[in-house]
C-alpha cells in the first residue's frame, strides 16, 4: 500500500484550453538581458568606469537579496531564473553613472525584497521592482539622482546648454531638466527654442546626459526590435506609448511653443525607448490583453507629457509606468476574454 502511494502521478487540473509553450522564466529573462546588451554597451562607453561599477554593484546586491531573503524565509531558490539579476541590470541602468554604492544597494533593497518579495514573489508585484526602487531613490536622494556625468565621446556634436564649460566640467543637465529649469523660472531671456537645438545625431547615439541605459535611442531601438522579433514582447505598448507622447507634446507645442519643447525633442530625450520597450512592458505589472496593452500605453503616454510640462520633475516616465501599473488589474478586469465556448 505504501508502494502504491508513492508511485502516485501528482496532477495539476485546471479547465481548459490548455496552451503548451517552450518559454521559460529563465529564457524570457535572458532574451531581456541579451536586448539590453547594446545599451549597457553604449552606456559604458560614454560614462566609463563610474556606469560598469554601478551596474555591478545592482545585479550583485539584487541577486544576494533574493537569495538571503529566500533562505531566510525558507522559500525555494529562484535565482537560476534570472529575474534577479535583470531586475538588478534595470536599476543600474536607470541610475547615474556614479551613484553612491550604498544608494544603489538601498535601490536593490526596495527592488527585491520590498516591491518583489514581500508582495509575494515573482508574478505577484503590483510595480515594476526597478522603476519602483528608482522612483524611491529619486525621491529620497534627488541631488545624487540628478547628478549626470557629462558623456566623453570621441563623437563631435553640438553641447547641449547647461553643461558646465571648463577643464573642471564633469557634470551636465540633461536636456528635459534645462528645459524644466527654464518653465519653473519663467525666464523669457532664455528661448527653449534655443534650448532644445541639440544635434539629433548626439541624441541618438547617447552622446547626452542622463541615466546609464537610457541615453541611446538607437541601442534601445535595436533591443527594442530584438524582443518583439523573439515575441518575448509584442509592439502594443511600446508603439501606443511612443505615439501617444508624440501626439500630445505635438499638441502642447502648438497651443504654446514658447514654453513646450518640440515633440522630436520630447521623443528623443529622457526615459522613454527604455521605459516603452523594457519596463512597461513587464509581463507581470501590464495588461494580458492586446486592447488592454493598447489603453496602457496610451496611459504612459499621456501622463508622461502631463508631469513632463506640468510636474516639478523634468522626466515622466517612471511615474506614469508606475500610475499605470496600478490600473492594469482593472483593465484587465473590464477588458477580459469571454471563457473558452462562452
Amino acid at each position: 500500500m505504501e508502494k502504491d502511494k508513492k508511485s502516485e502521478i501528482q496532477l495539476l487540473l485546471t479547465p481548459p484550453p490548455h496552451i503548451k509553450a517552450e518559454e521559460s522564466v529563465r529564457g524570457l529573462m535572458s532574451s531581456v538581458i541579451i536586448a539590453l546588451i547594446p545599451t549597457t554597451i553604449t552606456g559604458i562607453y560614454f560614462f566609463g568606469i563610474p556606469s560598469i561599477v554601478t551596474i555591478f554593484v545592482a545585479a550583485v546586491s539584487s541577486i544576494l537579496f533574493e537569495f538571503f531573503y529566500q533562505k531566510i524565509v525558507r522559500k525555494e531558490n529562484t535565482i537560476s531564473d534570472s529575474s534577479a539579476a535583470l531586475t538588478g541590470l534595470l536599476l543600474g541602468l536607470n541610475l547615474p553613472a556614479g551613484f553612491p554604492w550604498w544608494g544603489t544597494v538601498i535601490g536593490s533593497f526596495i527592488a527585491i525584497v520590498v516591491v518583489k518579495h514581500l508582495f509575494g514573489g515573482l508574478g505577484f508585484n503590483i510595480f515594476n521592482p526597478a522603476l519602483a526602487a528608482r522612483v524611491f531613490l529619486l525621491i529620497s536622494w534627488p541631488l545624487q539622482m540628478s547628478t549626470y556625468p557629462k558623456p566623453a565621446s570621441i563623437f563631435s556634436g553640438l553641447v547641449p546648454a547647461g553643461i558646465k564649460q571648463g577643464v573642471d566640467a564633469v557634470t551636465a543637465a540633461t536636456p528635459l531638466t534645462v528645459v524644466k529649469t527654464i518653465q519653473l523660472s519663467h525666464d523669457l531671456s532664455r528661448s527653449i527654442e534655443t534650448a532644445t537645438k541639440i544635434s539629433w545625431f548626439d541624441l541618438l547615439i547617447g552622446n547626452r546626459g542622463g541615466s546609464i541605459g537610457e541615453v541611446s535611442v538607437i541601442a534601445l531601438l535595436v533591443g527594442g526590435i530584438y524582443l518583439i522579433y523573439k515575441r518575448t514582447i509584442t509592439w502594443h505598448i511600446p508603439l501606443s506609448f511612443i505615439l501617444t507622447t508624440a501626439f500630445f507634446s505635438t499638441i502642447a507645442h502648438l497651443v504654446n511653443p514658447d514654453t513646450t519643447a518640440n515633440p522630436v525633442f520630447h521623443l528623443l530625450n529622457g526615459g522613454l525607448f527604455l521605459g516603452a520597450f523594457f519596463m512597461a512592458t513587464d509581463y507581470v505589472t501590464s495588461p494580458i490583453t492586446k486592447k488592454g496593452m493598447v489603453i496602457f500605453g496610451i496611459g504612459c503616454g499621456f501622463l508622461t507629457v502631463v508631469i513632463r510640462q506640468h510636474g516639478s520633475y523634468p522626466e515622466g516616465v517612471s511615474f506614469a509606468i508606475l500610475l499605470m501599473n496600478m490600473t492594469a488589474p482593472l483593465i484587465d478586469k473590464y477588458l477580459r476574454q469571454r471563457k473558452f465556448g462562452g
